[in-house]
C-alpha cells in the first residue's frame, strides 16, 4: 500500500474508551486519517467512572489498611510519648473529590494525547448510517454531520444493569458510576451481588470502616474464578467483618428516607444505609444503526466479534465492553490497536482470551491467567498443578501477611499453561506467568530464571521447580 493509499484510509471510531484511545493512537501511527467521537469524556467509563475512580478508592482503602495495621509490625503512634491505638478517620467528600479531579485529569491528557496526535476529536454521538458512514451529532453546536469512513470502530462500553425493582436512585440506591457523589462515609453499605465489582467495593468500603453485608445469589463469591481463590476471600471477608450472605436473592429494595431495607427471596427484609447494586453491565449498542448496517448483536446486545476484533461486516470492527469479548480495559486496548493493525494491513496477532491476564482488587488481590485447576478436573486439558502458600515466603513473613498462595499450572509436556495469585499487588506477580504462557515456556525454563531474595516473586520459581519432572 502507498503512502498515498494509506493517508486517504479514514477510520472513524465511535468511543473514546480504552478501546477507541489506542485504536486511534494506532491508526495515526500507521498514517491514516483518523475521527474519533466520544460523548462524555477520553478514557470513557474506564477512566471516568469505573477503573480509575474505584481503584483510586481501592488504593486509599489499602492505606488506612496499612495505618491500622502497623502495630503489628512494630510501628506505634504516640502522644507526649505514650503510645496510643492508631484509628484511621476517613473524609470520604475529599477522597472522592481527589479521586474525581484525578479521572478528569488523566481524561484530558489522553485528550491532549490524541490531539497532539493529529487525531480529530469530536464531542458528540455517532451513529453508523450503513457500513460506510456515520452520522455526529456535535454536543457544542447541535450541528449534525455525515462522515465517510473505510473503516469503523465501535468501542460504545457499557453501562450498570439495573432492576425494576431496586431503581438507583443516586442518593441510597446507587450504581458503581454513582458512589463517588458520596460526601460521608456509608454506616452499613449493602452490596447487591458478589462478581468483581461487588467484590471489591465491599473489601474497599470494610477496610474504609463501613460495616458491609454482601448479598450473594452464588454459593460462593467471585463465581467463575478459582475455587481456592474465591473460598480464601470468602474466608478473609468473614474474618473482617464483612456479613456474608450467600444462595440468597434480593427482590427490592427500597430507599425509606434514611436508610434503605432490602427484601430477599426468603421474605428476610435487611437494613443498612445505602445499598450498591453490582449486578451486571449492559452494552451501550441501542440506537446506534448497528443492525441495519448488517451488524450481527448476541441476544444480550453484545457485538459479536472475532479474534481480530472484526464484525460480520468486513470493514467494521467492534472493541471493549460492547463486545463479546473479555470486558476489560487491558483486552479493549488491546483488541483496538489489533483492529487497526488488520485494516491497515499491518501485522495483526489475533486475540487469544485464554492468555488475558484479569486482576480482582480486592485485599488480598486475586489474579488469573491461562487454563485453571477446574479445566484439569473437568478434562478440558491435561496437566499439573501446584500451590504454594505464602506462610511460607520470607517477604511474605517480614510485610505480616497472613494469607494468600501462589498456584502455576502446565501441561503434561512441562510447558507452563495457567497460574493464580492471591497476594498484594497480585495484579503486579502475574506478569512473569503471563509471559510464560503467552511464549510458551516450560516449568523448568521459569525456575531458571532468577528472582530477588527475598520476594513474593520468589514462590513463583518455588512452584516451577516443584512441577519438575525428572527424565527417568
Amino acid at each position: 500500500m502507498s503512502d498515498n493509499e494509506t493517508k486517504k484510509h479514514h477510520i472513524v471510531i465511535i468511543g473514546g474508551g480504552p478501546g477507541g484511545y489506542e485504536a486511534a493512537l494506532a491508526g495515526t501511527q500507521l498514517g491514516a486519517q483518523v475521527t474519533l467521537i466520544e460523548r462524555s469524556g477520553i478514557g470513557g467509563n474506564a477512566v471516568l467512572t469505573d477503573v480509575v475512580p474505584s481503584k483510586t478508592l481501592i488504593a486509599t482503602a489499602e492505606a488506612a489498611q496499612r495505618v491500622a495495621h502497623a502495630e503489628a509490625l512494630g510501628v506505634y503512634f504516640s502522644i507526649d510519648g505514650k503510645k496510643v491505638k492508631p484509628k484511621t478517620e476517613i473524609d470520604l467528600g475529599v477522597v472522592n473529590e481527589r479521586l474525581l479531579n484525578l479521572a478528569q485529569n488523566q481524561s484530558e491528557d489522553m485528550r491532549d494525547q490524541l490531539i497532539q496526535a493529529g487525531v480529530r476529536v469530536i464531542a458528540g454521538n455517532g451513529r453508523l448510517d450503513g457500513n460506510h458512514h456515520v452520522i455526529v451529532d456535535a454536543i457544542e453546536d447541535g450541528k449534525s454531520e455525515r462522515l465517510e469512513a473505510k473503516t469503523i470502530i465501535v468501542s460504545v462500553g457499557a453501562h450498570p444493569r439495573q432492576l425494576a425493582s431496586a431503581k438507583p436512585d443516586g442518593e441510597r440506591i446507587l450504581t458503581w458510576t454513582q458512589l463517588y457523589n458520596l460526601t460521608e462515609l456509608p454506616e452499613h453499605i449493602i452490596v447487591v451481588g458478589s462478581g468483581v465489582t461487588g467484590a471489591e467495593f465491599a473489601s474497599a468500603y470494610r477496610a474504609l470502616g463501613s460495616e458491609v453485608t454482601l448479598v450473594s445469589s452464588r454459593e460462593t463469591v467471585l463465581p467463575g474464578n478459582d475455587a481456592d481463590a474465591a473460598q480464601l476471600l470468602e474466608q478473609v471477608f468473614r474474618n473482617n467483618g464483612i456479613n456474608v450472605m450467600n444462595k440468597t436473592r434480593a427482590e427490592k429494595v427500597v430507599n425509606t428516607g434514611n436508610g434503605v431495607e432490602v427484601t430477599l427471596a426468603d421474605g428476610r427484609v435487611i437494613q443498612g444505609s445505602h445499598c450498591l447494586m453490582a449486578v451486571g453491565a449492559i452494552p451501550n449498542t441501542a440506537g446506534l444503526g448497528l443492525e441495519e448496517a448488517g451488524v450481527v448483536l448476541t441476544e444480550s446486545g453484545h457485538i459479536q466479534v472475532n479474534k481480530v476484533a472484526r464484525t460480520s461486516r468486513a470493514n467494521v470492527y467492534a472493541v471493549g465492553d460492547c463486545s463479546t469479548f473479555l470486558p476489560l480495559a487491558s483486552v479493549s486496548a488491546m483488541q483496538g490497536r489489533t483492529a487497526v493493525f488488520h485494516t491497515m494491513g499491518d501485522v495483526a496477532s489475533p486475540t487469544e482470551v485464554r492468555n488475558v491476564a484479569s486482576n480482582v482488587f480486592t485485599a488480598p488481590e486475586i489474579a488469573s491467567v491461562g487454563w485453571m485447576e477446574q479445566d484439569i478436573k473437568d478434562g478440558k486439558v491435561n496437566g499439573f498443578v501446584e500451590k504454594i502458600d505464602l506462610n511460607t515466603n520470607p517477604r511474605a513473613k517480614m510485610q505480616g501477611l497472613d494469607f494468600g498462595f501462589i498456584k502455576l499450572i502446565c501441561s503434561t509436556g512441562g510447558t507452563v499453561i495457567g497460574g493464580v495469585v492471591v497476594a498484594p499487588r497480585a495484579s503486579d506477580l502475574i506478569y512473569s506467568i503471563a509471559i510464560a504462557i503467552e511464549n510458551r515456556l516450560t516449568a523448568d525454563e521459569l525456575a531458571r530464571t532468577f528472582t530477588v531474595y527475598p520476594s513474593l516473586s520468589e514462590t513463583i520459581s518455588n512452584a516451577a521447580r516443584a512441577l519438575h519432572k525428572p527424565n527417568v
